[in-house]
């Protein structure tokens, strides 16, 4: 060992001791959801293909989505092109922030227009359940057909948020149960089709009516993460609708969509015949939140999230990049040293 190697080890011990005395982790902070099994792996790379996955009849490099968060104007078309971007870097998915205002003008369609930088990456639309109600009624269902081509996006997301539309100052209002909506819209579209929730998640007998259904895949959206809800109270200034908060506090966790979508499909003969793919969101904080999830899940899953990209992207590409490659990293290990518990 030469002089280097020697000082390197003894600067090494040294901050080990003096870090040893200043924190130690507390028994109650271990994550007792996993095994810890440190015998069958070697370290796993940032470029290899352990993680690689298929959504939507799509190749992706790691299980990992860009949840719909921004819309069409402001900041959001450069935020997209700086997710796309690492998104076809790093062979994520990529979900669209609400499409609305490209129904009737393409003043914002560049906002939108990322399909030559994703490349065959997954990438879906976007659009609310009031809207689509609205072109049910009128009949102009073929709008969101013409969108998804016009973007040659892989279907559309459906965004259910009652909640949030009740809040909002705004706000729309449903004539119809979002159910019979989106089953009507399935009789005569054509596209993909993916239903999401929007911060407070689905409960079974939703979820179990989802999975009836002829789509393609199931956004869980759940309480625990952004609850737009909430944030659309707080945004109204009068004050009646402050004694409504109880309703912004209702909810699933990702956690407990999991085990309700798991029992359904232990219980349901017919939902067997065809299980949506699941993108798990909502409160997933990190890879180990997202591995667990994954690894709970009896459906073929990839977890998402929108806080932690949108945060890292309005940095810039250098801190993206590097949450980016830290999240696969992390889930790398977590598939070579941890199993979760039963």
């Amino acid at each position: 060992m030469n002089h280097r190697n020697i000082e390197a080890l003894a600067n090494r011990k040294t901050d080990h001791l003096n870090l040893a005395q200043k924190s130690q982790l507390d028994v109650a902070t271990q994550d007792k959801r996993f095994f810890y099994e440190p015998l069958f792996s070697a370290h796993p790379s940032i470029n290899d293909d352990q993680l690689r996955t298929s959504f939507l009849g799509k190749q992706m490099k790691a299980p990992i989505w860009v949840s719909s968060m921004t819309g069409g104007s402001g900041e959001a078309g450069p935020i997209n092109k700086i997710l796309a971007k690492i998104c076809s870097e790093y062979g994520l998915g990529f979900g669209l922030g609400s499409c609305r205002s490209l129904l009737d003008s393409d003043e914002f369609f560049e906002d939108f227009n990322l399909r030559s930088t994703l490349g065959d990456l997954p990438f879906l639309a976007n659009i609310g359940i009031a809207q689509l109600e609205q072109l049910v009624r009128e009949n102009k269902t073929q709008k969101l057909d013409d969108l998804v081509d016009r973007l040659q996006a892989d279907g559309l997301i459906i965004h259910v948020n009652p909640l949030q539309e009740y809040f909002q100052p705004e706000g729309d209002r449903f004539t119809l149960a979002p159910l019979e909506t989106i089953t009507k819209f399935l009789e005569v579209t054509k596209s993909k089709i993916v239903v999401k929730e929007v911060g407070q998640g689905m409960g079974p007998k939703s979820l179990e009516a989802l999975m009836s259904l002829p789509i393609s895949a199931i956004e869980f959206g759940a309480y625990g993460g952004t609850n737009f809800s909430y944030l659309e109270q707080q945004r109204d200034v009068t004050s009646g609708n402050n004694e409504g908060l109880g309703l912004a506090t209702v909810g699933h966790t990702c956690d407990e969509m999991v085990v309700m979508l798991n029992r359904i499909i232990a219980q349901k003969e017919n939902v067997k015949e065809h299980i949506p793919e699941i993108i798990i969101s909502g409160g997933v904080k990190s890879f180990l939140d997202g591995y667990y999830l994954m690894q709970k899940c009896d459906a073929q899953s990839v977890y998402g999230q929108a806080k932690g990209f949108l945060e890292h992207a309005f940095k810039g590409e250098d801190a993206l990049r590097a949450y980016v490659e830290n999240q696969i990293l992390g889930l790398k290990m977590a598939y070579s040293y941890l199993k979760i518990r039963d």
